[in-house]
């Protein structure tokens, strides 16, 4: 209407009609405060002589893997409990191109330019892309319990399968060595990647991180994370609206392998070995347990909860066993004085994913829509949806048992 003058929502900055609302600005103020932190760690690491880049390294592989994770579950809402698998494939992929004992690369099976470091690589992502559509086809007439099963299953099979193929994969030698990106120069200054290079890992890492979160969030806002959340929240009204259900569940299964190629090619370079008991079960139930720490469906939060999880797996449980064995000493105590704090971290995690679904069932940083769906509108919702249900009637109404 003329006349008329429009009133800025509070959330948007007033500085001008093309600022970002208040909270994307937030957002983006808090990226880049923890990107230069990641980025200045390396070097406040050896100031401070922390030693602690290797271990970083690890923190940075298990980024990916949550990340990639949290499309299946958070976004897709398909429970997978053998995502390790997908981890042994990718690692094992770029195993088997470039490493001299692979019986690939021995009797020639692998052309010269995919024994490169960054072919492989894509290979690796692309293998395991592959077999995630390879497992979710049998799945997709499957829903909660039943599917968790079923990938259970893939995920102890994989390594098992690793494990036993010692005519191509090694067996219990495992495979060693693996090829790495080859030296190039930045302004003179050459860039390597042996196994003293750890800085250069860290950074290769934490650029595959910053890609991989590109990806995810353009996947989130696109129509195919429209698509997942609708799968998500009911399949029977996605499919009535029109989602392909097959195709939406494929390209989760798919995309989210992928992630785990990924972050298993580098893991396996960086550290020149790859042995089936790196692809345990627990290592499933950690990633698992840093989308649900950091807050399902939220990528940050994700990462996060992965940081906290392997922070204090790789980092903690060392640091503190000295100065709880010093404890034991004053203390008299030979149990306390000879405990090692390593032996207790999977207590610490199962009580960690206890704590967190009775106070905090969203996660620490749950993304907006979760939030608001675990959140009642007003008190007296909240009172509806706790009461219990046969004592919902009305004053007059007779009990269940009362009425003729």
């Amino acid at each position: 209407m003329a006349g008329t003058t429009a009133t800025p929502h509070p959330a948007t900055a007033t500085a001008g009609n093309f600022d970002l609302p208040a909270d994307r600005r937030r957002a983006r103020l808090w990226f880049a405060v923890a990107l230069t932190i990641a980025l200045a760690y390396p070097f406040l690491d050896r100031a401070l002589g922390f030693n602690r880049i290797g271990s970083f390294l690890a923190i940075a592989v298990f980024v990916v893997l949550a990340m990639g994770l949290n499309i299946v579950v958070g976004y897709a809402g398909l429970l997978d409990l053998g995502y390790a698998a997908f981890f042994a494939i990718g690692a094992y992929t770029i195993g088997l191109l470039t490493s001299p004992s692979s019986v690939f690369v021995q009797k020639h099976w692998v052309p010269l330019w995919m024994q490169n470091f960054w072919a492989a690589m894509a290979v690796s992502w692309a293998v395991a892309a592959i077999f995630g559509v390879l497992l979710g086809a049998p799945t997709l007439r499957l829903r909660g319990d039943y599917l968790a099963i079923v990938t259970l299953g893939f995920g102890e099979i994989v390594p098992t399968f690793f494990l036993n193929a010692d005519a191509i994969t090694g067996g219990t030698m495992g495979i060693n060595p693996i090829a790495k990106p080859p030296t190039f120069y930045v302004f003179g200054h050459a860039v390597s990647f042996g196994q003293t290079d750890q800085r250069n890992w860290y950074y290769l890492m934490l650029g595959v991180i910053l890609v991989s979160l590109f990806l995810v969030t353009r996947l989130y806002d696109s129509r195919l994370g429209r698509a997942w959340q609708a799968v998500r929240e009911d399949e029977i009204a996605a499919s009535s609206m029109g989602v392909n259900l097959v195709r939406t569940k494929l390209w989760a299964f798919a995309l989210g392998a992928s992630f785990s190629g990924f972050a298993g090619s580098i893991y396996s370079s960086a550290f020149q070995y790859v042995h089936p008991s790196q692809f345990e079960f627990v290592v499933s139930i950690m990633i698992l347990a840093s989308v649900i720490l950091g807050g399902i469906g939220n990528v940050y939060g994700v990462i996060i909860g992965a940081i906290l999880i392997v922070s204090f797996d790789r980092i903690l449980t060392d640091v503190l066993t000295d100065p709880l064995q010093q404890l034991g000493h004053l203390l008299h105590s030979e149990t306390i004085a000879s405990h090692n704090l390593a032996n207790d971290r999977y207590v610490v995690f199962g009580l960690a994913l206890v704590l967190m679904m009775l106070l905090r069932p969203g996660g620490l940083f749950p993304s907006a829509q979760r939030r608001a769906e675990m959140t009642p509108e007003s008190d007296d919702v909240r009172v509806a949806e706790t009461q219990t249900l046969y004592d919902v009637r009305t004053e007059n109404e007779p009990a269940l048992g009362e009425r003729a």
